[in-house]
């Protein structure tokens, strides 16, 4: 080994040995590890670049570094290290690196879960104002089969095995990174989407396990498409950008056909949190030539009806990309029952209920209810209520669109989601008491913690109808879908007896915290009750004394 190359060694495990010393003690405080976890380290990363380096440094990375992030730790190099001027002597540095590295490895000098299973080494030298940079992956061929043994075991017993067994969280996190492994699996749908499948089956009756999962998997098949796929074929656009612009002459070879559909089928995947990432993902793929993701572009999956004319209306769905669109030729009630038609037929038969939808339609109508998103999709609603003969025909779609845990497209996710289904259901409890047991069943339905638009919906309720004895089993559903963060209503005029039995009637029925709900969001408190108590006469003043006793003061 050439003097330079020694030198260089040293230099860096002088700081390496350090600072893996420092981890190995960090590590050996974990307990519970992942039986998927093979181990930790995979990734190490020497910069000599003479025009930013303070005092002749060597910058080292022990983990794959953001672009915006400098953090490397620093090993002061000898003056060896400004002699090195040729290509070759870099390499001869890449080599011994490589080969030190590997010793240490295959080794358990740092414990058995130190390294992982594979490790990338890479080596940045900047000779002549130029950057060359060389890498080499290196594997750990004992603990890879391994892991690969534990893999085996866990979808056996885990995976695959029926309820009530599931893996744990920690467990489920590393699959979904070994799903996108070529080491472990094929990156094929046929070979993946099952195994995905079935653990969403387990955890569909557990809301928080589902979307934990969910986010697991699509955040790996996310890191393959944005690190593996898309940089082979792509380059970024700016530092910070999220765009990417194709490779051109020899720096490109189109890719392979499993690849380029395992692409789209990530992008399928990915969609179902980041509609916009999906869509970006299918125009990459088209760019590439395939076939498959400029049809889910035009058409979707080809499962639905894409397309549905009448005189009076027009709509066009994809259900790939969850959007609907409807114009209204002629603003007439035969064209909102045309287009209802349409969007309650895509529904029954499957199609995502959080779609986003686009309108052309000259009725710019909303309904009375604050904090709703001034949306195309909440204006069609509103539209088709200025045509009462369609009401039933509303309900029927509000029947089929409603789901727990789903929201429309028509927004970002914000303060201001909704539920498949309410704005129609919004709007008929508005405009006939007819239909209060289809707001008490979506109310039922609502996911209070996750959604807040209902939290105006009471006063916007008694603005239509008034309070009356009628009104209070909707009043209270609607009221006991409140968020968290819901206020107290303006007072309300309680001051007849049939009114207060009507409300202790339906708190009779319901658990004490649920009365709590009720009864804060109409009298602000027990403080506040307990005053207006002192004001009324009897028999109120004995019906709030009933009501007081089920508030904690």
């Amino acid at each position: 080994m050439e003097q330079h190359t020694e030198h260089f060694i040293a230099d860096v495990w002088g700081k390496l040995d350090t600072v893996y010393q420092l981890e190995s003690q960090r590590l050996n405080d974990v307990k519970d590890w992942s039986r998927l976890q093979a181990g930790v380290f995979n990734y190490l990363r020497v910069s000599w670049k003479k025009g930013k380096s303070r005092h002749k440094a060597l910058y080292i990375d022990i983990y794959e570094p953001f672009s915006w992030s400098d953090d490397s730790y620093e090993a002061k190099a000898g003056p060896y290290i400004e002699e090195i001027t040729e290509a070759a002597q870099v390499e001869q540095l890449f080599s011994a690196l490589c080969i030190r590295m590997d010793q240490l490895f295959q080794s358990e000098q740092y414990g058995p879960r130190f390294f992982d299973y594979h490790f990338q080494v890479i080596l940045e030298f900047e000779i002549d104002g130029g950057l060359i940079n060389y890498q080499e992956e290196l594997l750990n061929e004992r603990k890879l089969e391994q892991s690969k043994q534990e893999l085996s075991a866990f979808i056996e017993k885990k995976v695959m095995a029926d309820m009530p067994v599931r893996p744990s969280e920690k467990d489920e996190f590393f699959f979904a990174q070994r799903l996108i492994d070529p080491h472990f699996f094929n990156q094929s749908e046929e070979e993946i989407d099952p195994l995905i499948s079935r653990l969403l089956d387990k955890h569909r009756a557990n809301k928080k396990r589902y979307d934990q999962w969910i986010y697991d998997y699509t955040r790996a098949l996310k890191n393959w498409a944005e690190e593996l796929f898309l940089t082979q074929h792509f380059e970024k656009t700016g530092e910070y950008s999220r765009e990417w612009a194709l490779k051109e002459g020899s720096a490109h070879r189109p890719p392979a056909r499993e690849q380029l559909d395992f692409f789209v089928y990530a992008a399928l995947q990915v969609g179902q949190k980041e509609p916009n990432t999906r869509r970006q993902y299918l125009e990459l793929a088209k760019l590439l030539g395939s076939q498959k993701a400029a049809d889910y572009l035009l058409q979707g999956s080809g499962l639905y009806e894409s397309k549905r004319t009448t005189e009076a209306f027009q709509g066009t769905a994809n259900d790939v990309l969850q959007t609907i669109e409807i114009r209204i030729v002629k603003e007439s009630e035969s064209a909102y029952r045309d287009a209802l038609r349409y969007l309650i037929d895509l529904l029954t038969k499957g199609f995502p209920k959080g779609y986003h939808l686009t309108l052309k339609s000259k009725a710019k109508n909303l309904l009375p209810v604050k904090n709703l998103a001034k949306s195309k999709l909440h204006q069609f609603f509103a539209n088709g209520f200025e045509y009462p003969a369609l009401f039933s025909l509303i309900a029927d779609y509000a029947q089929a669109a409603m789901e727990e845990y789903a929201w429309y497209g028509d927004v970002e996710p914000s303060e201001k989601s909704a539920m498949p289904g309410t704005y129609a259901v919004f709007g008929l409890g508005l405009y006939s008491t007819d239909y209060f047991p289809l707001v008490e069943s979506y109310m039922a339905l609502v996911d209070a913690e996750h959604q807040s638009v209902q939290d105006h919906y009471a006063e916007a309720l008694i603005e239509a109808h008034g309070l009356s004895p009628e009104l209070m089993p909707a009043l209270v559903a609607v009221l006991l879908a409140s968020n968290e963060s819901a206020k107290p209503l303006k007072e309300l005029a309680l001051y007849e007896p049939d009114l207060l039995s009507a409300l202790i009637r339906e708190l009779e029925n319901i658990e004490d915290y649920q009365r709590e709900v009720v009864l804060y969001r109409i009298f602000g408190g027990a403080k506040k009750l307990k005053q207006r108590i002192k004001k009324e006469p009897a028999p109120i003043k004995e019906a709030l004394e009933h009501l007081l006793l089920w508030m904690n003061e």
